[in-house]
């Protein structure tokens, strides 16, 4: 094994545990409120947003009122449309009928 390649897994490996550490702290700062009105001074005001908030309510996105972006939706018209006409369409597994009437089978 090279040395990038270990230094490279030393890296992931240190990202992830920071990565862990961060949701654990979000963790614990969503199930105590007391912890988390000592990190964030206005933790009791409705209008605070934090990923604390968001794990404890449940919901990444509740805060976020995006507007919402449509195009215009083009309209068409037809003038006229065609009757639909039956027809009858002849099985493609017909010619396989002469099949059906195999001698019988010994054994």
């Amino acid at each position: 094994m090279s040395t990038f390649a270990r230094s490279t897994n030393n890296g992931r490996a240190f990202i992830a545990i920071c990565v862990g550490a961060g949701f654990l702290w979000t963790l614990a700062l969503s199930v105590s409120p007391q912890l988390h009105q000592r990190v964030h001074k206005d933790a009791n005001r409705v209008e605070h947003n934090c990923a604390a908030t968001m794990i404890a309510s449940g919901s990444y996105n509740h805060a976020a009122h995006l507007p919402l972006v449509s195009a215009p939706v083009p309209v068409i018209h037809f003038s006229k449309i065609p009757a639909l006409t039956p027809q009858w369409v002849e099985s493609p597994f017909l010619g396989a009928r002469i099949f059906e009437h195999a001698p019988p089978a010994r054994g």
